[in-house]
């Protein structure tokens, strides 16, 4: 699937929104569908780029399981132990990683970084950082400058490009 191209503003907000949608269906466990459906009816969204919003929650309610197995080997505890929060932002920032070469690494650890630090714990920005630099380094491994080319790990195999992609 490609994505057209949008402004950085809208999908700042994109990934503002997601992030809050990911939050809820972590906790609550709601189709995804419908959190998007009440998101989609919510007058305070603002104006983000619908579809790399309904990307991101997608792509990462649909592939949990392998991005936390991505996750994983970055964190010092169970995934299901990281603050909520955190952890709906490092799976949307690894599905970002794994999904869209179009955004530079340092972008989707920036904004991700920057949503830490406005909605997760007082220090939890730091870890946030420091988690998906080691994702990104094996996700990203010729654009991530100590990142090992000749050691990547193959994690995208059998991954496309968006999240309506169909898996057998």
């Amino acid at each position: 699937m490609k994505f057209p191209r949008s402004g950085v503003a809208g999908r700042s907000r994109a990934r503002r929104l997601a992030l809050q949608a990911i939050y809820q269906w972590q906790l609550s466990g709601t189709d995804p569908e419908e959190i998007l459906r009440q998101f989609h009816e919510s007058p305070d969204s603002g104006h983000p780029d619908q579809a790399y919003f309904e990307a991101l929650v997608r792509g990462v309610t649909a592939e949990v399981a392998r991005l936390d197995a991505i996750l994983q080997p970055a964190l010092d505890r169970p995934a299901e132990q990281v603050d909520p929060v955190e952890r709906a932002l490092l799976r949307l920032a690894t599905w970002e990683l794994g999904h869209r070469p179009d955004v530079p690494y340092a972008v989707v650890l920036d904004e991700a970084v920057a949503l830490a630090r406005k909605f997760g714990a007082e220090q939890g920005h730091r870890f946030v950082n420091g988690v998906l630099d080691q994702v990104a380094r094996r996700l990203r491994p010729v654009e991530h400058p100590r990142g090992d080319p000749d050691r990547a790990e193959g994690l995208l195999a059998g991954w496309g490009t968006g999240a309506d992609d169909s898996r057998d």
